[in-house]
């Protein structure tokens, strides 16, 4: 019996096992797979990146949209009000204007 697991034991050495044999391709396929992981992590960091950059470079749009959407937003009342204060600044720029016409006459 004695002489059965030594020499049992030196096969192995010998020889790897199917199991042994089974488990280093698997680990091997694992490693593998794990370095396809990494490399698309890596390439969809990349793309993330560049999606980020696109969207910074619009950020003067997205600031130009936001006031337009805030006056559009506005009560009528307050534009309204604003209006007229325009009206009336450019009746006194007319008045202004018409005044040194006439000293000039």
């Amino acid at each position: 019996m004695a002489w059965n697991q030594s020499h049992a034991s030196g096969d192995r050495t010998a020889s790897p096992t199917v199991f042994e044999q089974q488990r280093e391709e698997l680990v091997r396929e694992i490693a593998v797979g794990m370095e396809q992981v990494l490399q698309n992590m890596n390439r969809l960091n990349r793309n993330l990146e560049s999606v980020i950059a696109v969207g910074n470079e619009f950020s003067s749009v997205e600031a130009l949209w936001s006031q337009f959407e805030n006056f559009m937003g506005r009560p009528e009342e307050e534009v309204e009000e604003q209006g007229k204060r325009k009206v009336s600044g450019n009746e006194a720029i007319k008045d202004e204007h018409e005044s040194d016409s006439a000293g000039m006459q």
